[in-house]
């Protein structure tokens, strides 16, 4: 994605177009996947522009709360990010830990219904599918892959 587009998402999501938001939504948008702080720390320090882990965790809060950026909720552990353009679930395999998209039914937040009886206002549910990937369910995945392949 462009600067100019990063800015403009960044503007009319109703934040000011920062040198650090732009790098890690930058980033996020171009890198794909689902990555941790650390993640991100790590490749911006590759990529020649290098935040401290505080500045990636404000950023990440910021755009987040804006809607730019997707929460991966996996379960315990760290926290994952993702640039996604719409509302989604996600498969966690149990053997190599990848992280795939799953669609969920409408598309939108908050994707279930309300469960009946409670006077609740619902505004987000999270679906996390735990399971084998088909390669695992294959024997596909030699040990040594597996850690490089988590949370991408």
């Amino acid at each position: 994605m462009q600067t100019d587009e990063l800015h403009t998402r960044l503007r009319e999501s109703g934040l000011r177009a920062t040198r650090q938001r732009s790098a890690v939504f930058g980033l996020l948008r171009d890198a794909g996947g689902h990555h941790s702080v650390d993640d991100l720390v790590g490749l911006l320090a590759e990529s020649g522009d290098p935040l401290s882990r505080m500045t990636v965790y404000n950023v990440v809060s910021d755009l987040t709360g804006a809607g730019l950026l997707m929460q991966a909720d996996v379960g315990p552990g760290r926290a994952l990010y993702e640039a996604s353009e719409t509302w989604h679930h996600h498969f966690v395999c149990r053997s190599c830990g990848i992280v795939i998209d799953v669609p969920c039914a409408r598309s939108t937040k908050p994707c279930l219904e309300t469960p009946p009886g409670l006077d609740l206002s619902v505004d987000e549910a999270q679906v996390i599918y735990r399971g084998l990937c088909p390669a695992c369910r294959a024997g596909a995945h030699p040990l040594e892959e597996r850690s490089s392949e988590r949370h991408t």
